[in-house]
């Protein structure tokens, strides 16, 4: 009977890769981070070495009188992650200005005799704040959301975008922390508007105006943005858990 034990574990050495020739110990790293150890090839007892359901690759040395001895792989949780206390998204957006176009910022008409020309109403402060919050939830970008090769986004306000944003943040689990936003335009001075566009984004966002910030910057007459051919805007939010 010994004899033909050994046979059976010569030949299980020689066609399986995973198992040593010399050494009783099976590194297995395809299956577990931790090595298995065979018995003696004088043990009474048999070996089986399973691989789970999704690849069945099993090792038998078993003889008529012997016990068996199982060793299975643990089994992975699907259960996703455990949700994150906060998040941390950034938006960023840019666009021209030209003649004969609405400047919309923040959903608040300002008087200029120039705006962004976009496929939508070109509002550079709400479509920034729509990429931060996808930003801090993994979501794709803006872009990808709302596509400007679809017409039913022809001139739509951003406000609809706002609104699905804050509609998945809540879906999430989460609500503002905070958020702080900066504007980069040369013209028109936006201090007689800040508290307007500050208002009517706290209103959107269902957020106190204590959390919600905004800054206006110039760019010192420099490139587009300073020569008044475009307007720019940063936002940074934190998004907190219910």
């Amino acid at each position: 009977m010994e004899s033909l034990v050994c046979r059976t574990y010569s030949t299980l050495m020689a066609t399986h890769s995973f198992i040593s020739p010399i050494h009783t110990k099976i590194p297995l790293s395809k299956f577990t981070n931790k090595p298995v150890r065979l018995p003696l090839i004088n043990s009474p007892a048999s070996i089986v070495i399973h691989k789970p359901a999704s690849s069945s690759i099993r090792a038998t040395l078993s003889s008529a009188s012997a016990t068996s001895t199982q060793v299975d792989e643990p089994t992975i949780s699907s259960k996703s992650s455990k949700a994150l206390p906060f998040r941390v998204g950034h938006g960023f957006d840019l666009h021209r200005l030209e003649p004969g176009y609405p400047l919309i910022i923040g959903g608040i008409d300002i008087p200029h005799d120039r705006g962004c020309e976009a496929h939508s109403d070109g509002d550079v402060l709400l479509h920034c704040v729509v990429d931060a919050i996808l930003g801090a939830l993994g979501l794709p970008d803006i872009g990808q959301i709302f596509p400007d090769s679809d017409p039913k986004w022809k001139g739509a306000p951003s406000s609809v975008f706002i609104k699905e944003a804050v509609r998945l943040m809540h879906e999430a689990g989460y609500e503002i922390g905070n958020l702080d936003a900066t504007l980069i335009l040369q013209r028109p001075k936006l201090s007689p508007h800040k508290e307007a566009i500050r208002t009517n984004l706290s209103e959107l966002l269902g957020a106190d105006p204590s959390v919600v910030n905004l800054k206006a910057k110039t760019h010192e007459k420099v490139d587009s943005l300073g020569e008044n051919r475009s307007i720019a805007a940063h936002t940074v939010i934190l998004l907190m858990k219910k």
